[in-house]
């Protein structure tokens, strides 16, 4: 038996697997986000660890005779947060999350700074975790002072349960310190970031094991020998749950943000064009996407307003399509990505009307978020991708109309798995499976079986195409509000 943990921003869940990849029993724990100031997000690393003693928990008591023959455990976790630990391995602060854009004007000085972006393949966003560091070092520079180890996330977990300082490629690709073509930490990009080779956790990749759990993890109760394995970012486990290993193969995310994601066989960087580029969780692998920070977040936003469900305002636009609304919908509520880089710009409503209701607000919103994630998709082909179909999930893929209306604006089919067949959790349970077995990645980490496919609708693609070209047209004079 294996055991995959997805470390999420609002909670842990995880998933109790058999050597066939199969799902036997399952179990979340939740937490919170601390926003102590106006673009701060944070949280503290032991919530992350207490969240994970109760979901083995939960599986120990209601999977017993499975969980008494678990052999390994892997990990995804969210990327670019930064936990601080001195020499003692005491954390220094809370851990400075992903979509916290305080080192706004660090990220674009270490942007700006020669060979930045050809050693590491990415353009650095203020998300990432270098200018983080950069901020600490301006801004708490006692702390600073006493920072032995920066780990990311799920590496505090790794760490909590082998007592190794341990990060894997996947993540670390996302800190603005690693030499991407390479998979090796650069020097030149830590002294950029006025950081030390000492201070960088062991690299492995996300298929090695990290060791066994101590046994200051007994209270777990997991098998004596039970192997640790390294895992990888959210993004690239998910890859892994889903099958999307290399060319061809990819997939489009409604969740909290929005994804675009292609797996690659090739070092293949573009950074001027936002796209990330990481390494993937699996050797020899890499992969890219663009990322649309507000994607369910804005539906969930517009519930908020109007003080309807999400699944409601959903709901009340039925299954089909029609032309493409008047009323136009940003969805820069926290800043963009893909393709902008932007942090400080917000986003907004035009061609309101006296008439418009919840449903027009709805539609608009959704019909925003596919256009920002066809931008990402244009970003990403300006790479190489190819994508002639892609899987559909998150969230808000389990509506009919927007999965349609996405798969519309991106003119290509839409496949959406079984649920219960794929995710970051399983995504880590086969990243375990192959660390302690052995089996090739290509054996295990298959594709979901395919619940039905959302095609474009042919009479509504042109009409889509030249509204995603007014909205993509529009930006510039959306920057320019104050």
């Amino acid at each position: 038996m294996f055991v995959g943990l997805d470390l999420g921003t609002s909670g842990v869940k995880a998933v109790l697997a058999d050597a066939d990849g199969v799902i036997v029993g399952s179990a979340d724990a939740t937490y919170e986000v601390s926003n102590p100031a106006p673009g701060w997000s944070e949280q503290d690393p032991t919530t992350w660890t207490k969240g994970v003693a109760q979901v083995l928990a939960h599986l120990k008591s209601t999977h017993p005779k499975a969980y008494s023959a678990i052999q390994g455990l892997s990990l995804s976790g969210h990327m670019h947060g930064a936990v601080l630990v001195d020499a003692d391995g005491a954390v220094l602060r809370p851990c400075i999350l992903w979509n916290d854009t305080r080192s706004h004007v660090e990220a674009a000085a270490l942007d700006g700074m020669p060979r930045v972006r050809d050693l590491s393949g990415n353009i650095v966003f203020p998300g990432f975790t270098a200018p983080k560091l950069a901020w600490v070092a301006a801004h708490e520079p006692d702390v600073f002072s006493r920072v032995a180890k920066v780990m990311l996330p799920k590496d505090y977990v790794l760490w909590w349960l082998t007592g190794r300082y341990v990060t894997e490629m996947s993540d670390a690709a996302g800190t603005a310190w690693l030499d991407v073509s390479a998979r090796a930490w650069s020097p030149e990009l830590l002294a950029a970031g006025g950081m030390r080779p000492d201070q960088m956790p062991d690299l492995l990749e996300g298929t090695d094991v990290v060791g066994p759990v101590q046994t200051a993890r007994a209270d777990l109760g997991l098998p004596q020998g039970a192997q640790v394995v390294a895992g990888g970012a959210d993004n690239a486990v998910a890859a892994c749950g889903v099958g999307a290993l290399g060319e061809g193969d990819g997939f489009v995310s409604l969740g909290t943000s929005g994804v675009v994601l292609a797996g690659r066989d090739r070092y293949a960087p573009r950074a001027e064009s936002a796209v990330h580029t990481f390494c993937h969780a699996v050797p020899g692998r890499w992969y890219q996407m663009g990322v649309v920070l507000a994607a369910t977040d804005s539906l969930n936003w517009l519930s908020r307003i109007t003080g309807q469900s999400a699944s409601d305002l959903s709901g009340g636009l039925g299954t089909t399509i029609d032309s493409p609304s008047a009323l136009k919908f940003y969805p820069y509520l926290s800043g963009e990505r893909t393709p902008h880089n932007d942090a400080q710009v917000r986003g907004g409503f035009t061609g309101l009307d006296v008439a418009s209701g919840p449903r027009d607000l709805t539609k608009a919103v959704m019909e925003g978020v596919s256009f920002a994630l066809r931008d990402s998709f244009e970003a990403l082909k300006s790479t190489g991708v190819t994508l002639e179909t892609a899987l559909a999930i998150g969230g808000g893929s389990r509506s009919d109309h927007w999965t349609r209306m996405l798969a519309t604006v991106l003119n290509i089919p839409l496949e959406r798995p079984d649920e219960s067949a794929f995710g970051a959790a399983l995504g880590a349970a086969r990243i375990a499976i192959c660390g302690v077995t052995g089996a090739t990645p290509a054996s295990v980490m298959t594709k979901p079986p395919v619940k039905d496919v959302i095609h474009p609708d042919p009479e509504h693609v042109a009409a889509y195409d030249d509204a995603y070209r007014g909205f993509a047209a529009a930006f510039p004079t959306l920057k320019a509000m104050p």
